[in-house]
């Protein structure tokens, strides 16, 4: 890593962040290109990774709600 990733990220690139993060399927790339890409600020980086993190928890939630109701609602019409 070089000295250069450990500056600040202005606010003009944080804006254009997240308006990025606005585009549907391109903020995924972009969240797995800034996580682990080597050019990337590390404060950026971090903020990649946590949503990464974060988007990961929600897809086995939703996944374990859904496997929750779909057993209630196999015991249910089993009656």
């Amino acid at each position: 890593m070089g000295q250069n990733n450990y500056r600040p990220v202005s606010v003009g690139e944080w804006m254009l962040t997240y308006f990025l993060m606005c585009i549907p399927v391109i903020n995924i790339v972009l969240l797995f290109v800034w996580a682990f890409g080597c050019n990337t600020p590390v404060s950026k980086a971090n903020w990649a990774k946590s949503l990464l993190i974060w988007g990961l928890i929600g897809i086995v939630g939703y996944i374990l709600i859904f496997i929750v109701l779909a057993g209630a609602g196999i015991a249910f019409s089993s009656l």
